[in-house]
């Protein structure tokens, strides 16, 4: 297994997928560097004192931030193999209710932030010619429901980005991999990693509701095992051929293939009006 053993750039590492990916990659004797918004509670996190595992206190959306924890992790282990861009949060509210400052904080780190990462360690990856990016979406990148607009248009971009990036880098040995999970039972629902319009309007009765169910009656009952997640991930890692997107999880399939449908439906729907605007 030796030379399997990578050096490995998380973020997001404090809770849920990144804080068991971290933590299995380190038993597994790899090099980790982790990334969070407070350095006491990620060491805490984690839970290892190893001269493998390089925390990371960052503000994702500061590129000089971003910028010196690469050059750390560089410094300490002479490379970076995997990123794994990890860290995020979700926010449930309608576009109506839904401020500029509270759309442009969930872009921020759920896009901005992920750029920033992967433009800070490209030029390492490429000088190596080797690497490879996973890219931590969902299958509400695919598909997007009432209250979930800015959440789900973040995670649709990350699809986009990561999908012309791919084909970017490709000719430098670089991978990318989008993961595309469905309900995972975290605590992301309760944990402050859930962001709610500071000014709700109670004529979306719907969207209110779902702002309940997500609080009250999801948490625990998510099919997904993390555990299982941050496993595939590790497994992945190492294949030959790493796919683009990457769904977990029956209920991924689930959404995915109900899009599919809709989409073709649609085409098809509308497929006389759609051939009309050719020149003839």
């Amino acid at each position: 297994m030796e030379s399997q053993r990578k050096t490995w750039f998380i973020t997001g590492g404090s809770q849920g997928i990144g804080l068991l990916l971290a933590q299995q990659l380190l038993a597994d004797g790899n090099n980790v560097a982790v990334t969070g918004r407070n350095l006491e509670s990620l060491k805490t996190a984690i839970g290892y004192d190893s001269d493998k595992f390089l925390p990371l206190q960052v503000d994702l959306v500061d590129e000089v931030s971003v910028g010196a924890a690469v050059d750390a992790a560089i410094e300490k282990f002479k490379s970076i193999d995997v990123l794994v861009n990890n860290a995020g949060y979700g926010l449930i509210g309608g576009i109506e209710e839904t401020s500029a400052k509270e759309a442009k904080g969930i872009f921020d780190i759920n896009v901005f932030g992920l750029l920033n990462v992967t433009r800070a360690v490209l030029p390492h990856m490429r000088a190596a010619n080797a690497g490879h990016i996973f890219n931590l979406s969902t299958v509400f990148g695919l598909i997007a429901g009432a209250g979930w607009g800015l959440y789900c248009g973040s995670k649709f971009a990350v699809e986009g980005l990561s999908e012309a990036l791919a084909q970017e880098v490709k000719p430098f040995g670089i991978h990318v991999t989008i993961i595309e999970p469905g309900y995972v039972r975290t605590n992301f629902l309760q944990s402050g990693s859930i962001a709610h319009p500071e000014k709700p309007i109670e004529a979306y009765t719907a969207i209110q509701e779902e702002k309940r169910k997500h609080s009250e009656e999801v948490p625990g009952t998510q099919i997904g095992d993390p555990q299982k997640v941050a496993e595939v991930i590790i497994a992945v890692s190492n294949a030959v051929e790493p796919p683009l997107r990457l769904l977990l999880g029956s209920d991924a399939l689930q959404f995915a293939n109900y899009k599919i449908q809709m989409l073709q439906e649609g085409i098809e729907a509308n497929k006389t009006i759609t051939l009309s605007t050719d020149f003839r």
